[in-house]
């Protein structure tokens, strides 16, 4: 299905929708805390794995950057850390690392004072206190890519990523108490190195924007979780989109999270806009599920002997809600891109996405009523509005204070595309920005209307405050009666990294 040109404002308004959904930079923070410090645990003398050599790493979507927050504010974040253990399955049982690393968990949750850690077939769960809102699952394993390259060669599979590749513990598996060369297999750091290679394009784009805005030379001083690419935040919203959309449906159907990372990073071209990444996503996540006869088929990248569907070849029910849900995201993606006024907005995606997180992610954002729409519409279409001549990085908020100044009057603040302003008051215009100095400022004045245009005053071109105090300070005079516009745009090495988006003031035809 074709989705809508995009309407204007929409790129703006789904970059804020993503964020909104993004994890906060503090939850990265504690989980990097916390699996840094089981590692430091595991590193201690008296440790079973102290002479070993070992890496500890993140996996699943706190590695990928697209974890998003439960539905249910009870329900805890799941963080997957990985135990690397350079030990030899010729001299090691699945049960003598997986009961190893369990004893060693058990005294690290006794010494600070933890629940006692769960065990599971694969893993062990750290429960951490009410407060961290999350748990650990602690996967052991040892690195295998010689075998697995062995493996994949003699069934003619592609072996990208194979150098990665590492055997896991499995209390199901029939080897799990015997020296055996058998073990399960993974590859959660092929996955995650071909999912970044899918956005590379896009993430180095937005990591040289941070260096040039934040003046940081450095790339070691800007956290990876701190970048997050159209890609990223597109899944975080279609995750979002499916989590709702299910909590009134059979929940056991939804689609899983890896399905639908795998199909949308298979999709993305690069584009440099939440927006637009969406639409890609949307229009060409089905084209990659394999059909063979009646077998689905979504490869995993990073060893496609496993294959991500396998749910929907035993149920055939999933394979149907997924794409009886892809079909709603389309159509409600589609509806939200064609609304100019961003209540619309937010009416079209509040079903599947939760009123709650739509007034969080524009609360800062003046409502514009539907009288709005022609205006933005034709200032937006407007042959004199020049567009921005550096590229956008938008990585800082700017934010407008406006006031209406009259003789004998009392100053009055307005909002955007509020009531009319008297002819020949003064309008004065305060940015406030979080952007930090130095920076340059620039407004785009859009006059509209026959008076404008006789007086051959309708401007479009960016104004560069020049003065070195009180340049986050403008005003204008409501000379020509109609609408008009105004935009500030904050600028940091050569690229936008805010601006305020269009405010609309409304000129009465008289003085009065």
């Amino acid at each position: 299905m074709k989705l809508s040109q995009i309407a204007p404002n929409s790129d703006d308004w789904f970059e804020k929708l993503g964020e909104a959904i993004n994890l906060p930079d503090s939850m990265y923070q504690a989980a990097e805390r916390s699996y840094k410090s089981v590692s430091s645990w595991l590193e201690r003398d008296d440790s079973f794995f102290s002479s070993v050599d070992f890496h500890v790493y993140t996996q699943g979507s706190f590695r990928l950057g697209t974890a998003i927050a439960p539905l249910d504010p009870e329900e805890e974040y799941d963080l997957d850390i990985v135990c690397q253990f350079s030990l030899s399955k010729l001299e090691y049982t699945q049960r003598a690392i997986h009961e190893a690393l369990g004893r060693e968990l058990n005294a690290y949750a006794a010494r600070y004072g933890m629940e006692q850690p769960s065990a599971w077939d694969r893993c062990w769960t750290l429960n951490y206190a009410e407060s961290a809102q999350f748990h650990m699952d602690v996967l052991p394993c040892v690195p295998d890519a010689a075998r697995q390259r062995y493996l994949r060669e003699s069934l003619g599979v592609d072996t990208a990523f194979v150098e990665s590749a590492v055997s896991i513990t499995d209390r199901t598996h029939q080897n799990f108490s015997l020296v055996s060369e058998e073990w399960p297999s993974s590859n959660p750091n092929g996955y995650a190195n071909w999912f970044r290679e899918r956005m590379k394009l896009a993430y180095d784009r937005r990591l040289e924007k941070i260096k040039l805005v934040e003046a940081k030379v450095d790339v070691d001083e800007i956290p990876e979780f701190s970048i997050r690419t159209p890609l990223q935040l597109a899944i975080q919203i279609l995750k979002r989109h499916r989590d709702v959309y299910f909590s009134t449906r059979h929940g056991d159907l939804k689609p899983s999270s890896i399905v639908i990372t795998t199909l949308a990073a298979h999709s993305y071209q690069q584009q440099s806009t939440v927006a637009t990444a969406l639409e890609g996503l949307l229009q060409g996540m089905a084209n990659f599920v394999e059909r063979k006869g009646k077998t689905y088929f979504i490869p995993n990248p990073s060893d496609p002997r496993e294959n991500f569907a396998d749910a929907w070849n035993v149920e055939g029910a999933k394979a149907e809600s997924f794409y009886a849900w892809l079909e709603v995201a389309r159509e409600d993606f589609w509806r939200a891109r064609d609304r100019v006024n961003l209540s619309d907005f937010m009416k079209e995606l509040a079903p599947n996405l939760g009123e709650a997180l739509l007034e969080n992610a524009f609360a800062d954002e003046p409502r514009r009523r539907a009288g709005s729409r022609w205006k933005i519409s034709r200032i937006m279409a407007a042959k004199h509005k020049c567009p921005p001549e550096w590229p956008v990085s938008d990585r800082g908020k700017v934010s407008l204070d406006v006031e209406v100044h009259r003789d004998g009057f009392r100053p009055s603040s307005i909002q955007s595309d509020d009531s009319e302003v008297a002819r020949w008051a003064r309008v004065h215009f305060r940015a406030n920005t979080d952007v930090p100095a130095p920076f340059e400022v620039f407004w785009q004045v859009v006059n509209t209307g026959r008076a404008a245009t006789d007086d051959e005053n309708l401007r479009g071109n960016f104004d560069r405050q020049v003065e070195a105090h009180g340049h986050l300070r403008r005003t204008e005079t409501a000379q020509y009666p109609g609408s008009h516009s105004i935009e500030c745009f904050i600028v940091k090495n050569g690229f936008v990294a805010a601006r305020s988006g269009i405010f609309i003031v409304n000129v009465a035809s008289s003085s009065l």
